[in-house]
Order: C-alpha cells, then sequence, then structure tokens
C-alpha cells in the first residue's frame, strides 16, 4: 500500500483558493467561462438539432459526447448547486490510484467516528478488515459515507483529502466546486455544478477500476467472521430498482440525494460505439425524476441529438495537456457574466467565472496561510458538528418504500 506522501505546494494553493469568498474571487479579476461563453447563458443551450425532452424540470442539466469532450445541450451548465455524493466521483479521481485493490486494511474506531449523522452506511464495522476492492465497492454500490471516511483516513486524514480534492478539481479546471468533506454530506459553502461534475465523471471512466466499480450491480461484503451480505448498487438505471427498467447500454455512474440537495445523478451509456455522458441537478420531482430526465436527454443523445452542433466543450485536465482557459476581453466577459441571450429566461446567469491568474495570485498573497487554518477548523468543526448543521439530511433514494435493512443492522434508505 503506498504511503501518503506530505501535502503538496499545489494542494495547499488549491485549499487557500477554494476558501477565498467565492464573491471575492469572482469581482476580483477578469474572466471568462469554461467550456465556451454560450455555457454561461441562461436558459436551454442547443444548436442544429430539436426536440429535446419536454418535461425537464431539473434546475440544472448537461449533455455531452465522451469522446469528444463536445457539450451537445445543456440548461444552467455552471449554476453551483449542492451535489451530494456524486461529489464521490471527484473522491475517486483523486484517491482511487493511492492503494491496490487487493491491499487489506484493519479499520479503527478513529476511522469511522466522525461520519456525519444521518449518512449513508454500507454497514462498516472497527474490528473488521477489509480489501481496498470492497470499500471501494461500498463508495460505489451504496454511496457508504463510512467506506469513504476510511479510505479518507488511508489517505492521511479528512483535511488532507479535502485540500487533495480541491486541488485535483482544479487541475480538471472544475472551478464551480468547493469541497467542504470528502463524501458529499450537505455542509455549507460545498458546491459543484453540471459541468463539473460531467468533467469527474468523464476523467473517471477513463481508469478501468472506475468504470468497473460504478457499473457493478451487487457484490457480497463482509459482515464479520466469515459472513458477508450483499449489497446492491442505488443506481436505479443500473439495476432497475424501484419500478425503473434499467438503461440500454448504461456504464453507471454515481447518483446523490440528501433533503437539502435534492436528487443529483451523472449517467454514462453507450450506443453504437459512441458514449454520452448527462448530469441531471435537482429536478422539481423528487424519487425517480431524476432517473427518468437522464434516460430522457440521453434518448434524445442517441436519437434527434446526433445533429447538434457544440454549444460548449469538456475540457482536459491541466496535467494531462489541456488549455488553460485565458481571461477574455472585458467586454465579452461581461457579457457572458450578464447572461447573452439564449432561448430561455434572462436571469443573469450563475456560471462560475474563471478567475485572471493576477487576481487569483493578488487574493492568494492576501490570504496567505491564514485562510488554510480557518479552513481546517472550519472542516474539523462541520465534521463533529451536529446532523447538518440543524437540517436534517436523509441518504440517497430515501424517497418512496423502505426497503429491509441488510445484515449488520444499518438501515440505508
Amino acid at each position: 500500500m503506498r504511503e501518503c506522501s506530505r501535502l503538496s505546494r499545489r494542494a495547499v494553493l488549491g485549499l487557500t483558493a477554494a476558501a477565498l469568498p467565492l464573491s471575492a474571487t469572482t469581482e476580483a479579476s477578469a474572466a471568462t467561462v469554461i467550456g465556451g461563453e454560450q455555457l454561461a447563458r441562461t436558459g436551454v443551450q442547443v444548436r442544429g438539432a430539436s426536440g429535446l425532452p419536454e418535461k425537464l424540470t431539473a434546475r440544472s442539466w448537461l449533455i455531452a459526447d465522451c469522446e469528444s469532450g463536445e457539450v451537445l445541450a445543456a440548461f444552467n451548465a455552471h449554476r453551483r448547486l449542492a451535489p451530494a455524493s456524486t461529489l464521490k466521483m471527484l473522491f475517486a479521481d483523486t484517491v482511487l490510484k493511492k492503494f491496490d485493490r487487493t491491499a487489506r486494511y484493519t479499520v479503527k474506531d478513529s476511522d469511522v467516528s466522525d461520519v456525519p449523522a444521518g449518512s449513508s452506511l454500507v454497514g462498516i464495522k472497527p474490528g473488521i478488515t477489509y480489501t481496498v476492492e470492497q470499500l471501494w465497492q461500498g463508495v460505489f454500490l451504496r454511496s457508504g459515507n463510512d467506506a469513504v471516511h476510511v479510505l479518507a483516513h488511508m489517505n492521511g486524514g479528512i483535511a488532507r483529502t479535502v485540500a487533495e480534492m480541491q486541488a485535483k478539481a482544479e487541475d480538471l479546471q472544475a472551478l464551480d466546486t468547493h469541497v467542504v468533506s470528502p463524501d458529499g454530506f450537505d455542509h455549507p459553502g460545498q458546491i459543484s455544478s453540471a459541468y463539473d461534475l460531467t468533467l469527474f465523471a468523464r476523467h473517471g471512466l477513463k481508469d478501468p477500476d472506475f468504470r468497473g466499480y460504478c457499473g457493478t450491480r451487487t457484490a457480497d461484503f463482509p459482515a464479520g467472521g466469515k459472513k458477508t451480505f450483499q449489497i446492491q448498487n442505488t443506481d436505479r438505471l443500473l439495476t432497475g430498482a424501484w419500478g425503473l427498467r434499467t438503461y440500454d447500454g448504461l456504464i453507471g455512474v454515481k447518483n446523490g440525494y440528501t433533503s437539502h440537495a435534492g436528487n443529483t445523478f451523472t449517467g454514462a451509456a453507450t450506443r453504437g460505439g459512441r458514449t454520452l455522458l448527462v448530469t441531471v441537478m435537482h429536478p422539481a420531482e423528487g424519487s425517480n425524476a431524476v432517473y427518468e430526465q437522464t434516460a430522457a436527454l440521453l434518448d434524445w443523445g442517441f436519437g434527434r441529438g446526433r445533429s447538434a452542433q457544440a454549444v460548449g466543450t469538456l475540457v482536459e485536465p491541466l496535467s494531462e495537456g489541456g488549455a488553460k482557459v485565458s481571461p477574455a476581453p472585458a467586454g465579452k466577459a461581461a457579457q457572458a457574466a450578464a447572461g447573452a441571450p439564449g432561448s430561455g429566461s434572462g436571469r443573469p446567469s450563475t456560471g462560475r467565472l474563471v478567475e485572471g491568474a493576477g487576481g487569483t495570485a493578488l487574493l492568494l498573497a492576501a490570504a496567505g496561510a491564514l485562510v488554510v487554518k480557518r479552513r481546517r477548523r472550519a472542516v474539523a468543526a462541520a465534521a463533529e458538528a451536529p446532523e447538518g448543521a440543524g437540517r436534517a439530511e436523509r441518504l440517497e433514494g430515501t424517497e418512496g418504500p423502505a426497503e429491509t435493512p441488510e445484515p449488520g443492522g444499518r438501515h440505508r434508505r
């Protein structure tokens, strides 16, 4: 098992930048929009194709071609919203390759003592030895915050993992994302966007282990001694649970739900040699709506969407040769920030703008180590605070009929 390296300078800078007030970073610099200025516009963005699903009630959604990165259509792509457990994709992007999947780890009480009350759990028990593969199955199949926390402690702790996730988000140019916890549980200021979540999924699917875990339907999980119990993936398009049909060609990827975030989902499917990515965030209805709207967008993409012209692009990671987006001329940046006319309402866009290098450097110099210390204290306080800081949190997929608790005594839905 690889030993954790010390917190890198890049990770510290990423943590510092993430801790700065969003309004300050936005106002301090010239800006352009990651993925193209059309993605900052309000309303539905689509060109060259018709027939988009009529009943799309999500506050934000996006559909893109996985291979080319072309965004085929979008609605409020950069709107910053609570991500719930879809943020676990970024956790996997950051931590997955650090430990061999066959390595074994015996869980300590301290590894799960900081799991927030009300979390979705796979049923980790201190004293039991798990393989790394089993821990990741707990993360992907049951969205287990207990499995996330064990892996985070193996990685050097919650604060280190949060800092590395923030740095990874910046490398992926997912600048709408502010990480507070590694599990996606609701904390003040923890946000992402449909655009960023799609970046996380696209990056993760390049890794065979990530792809394998997110597409696993069931697995046997240790219950102590020689006993096991079966866990099932909570992705209903993958399993056909709760009255939904399985989606033909679905690969994964990750779902999420809390009472604050509502339902979120990023899905990927392959048909006819083409792989599409869809992210849907916060539909007005509950329960199955996030999956139904994802399936409708995938159907459109494999059908009428074939003629769509790109309205934006999924950028490449900086560490893999991706071009860093340069600030746009002031006039164009202002127009994008204000929300140039789209096919929807004229409300100002909520898309996150990219900080100019000069403004970012100035803010980092001014914030310095003080911001890092404040952020670490905030992370520690959030981990110890009562459930959701007074807000009732609920598990992924809790709406609908209750399921029977699995052996191990924890009720997960």
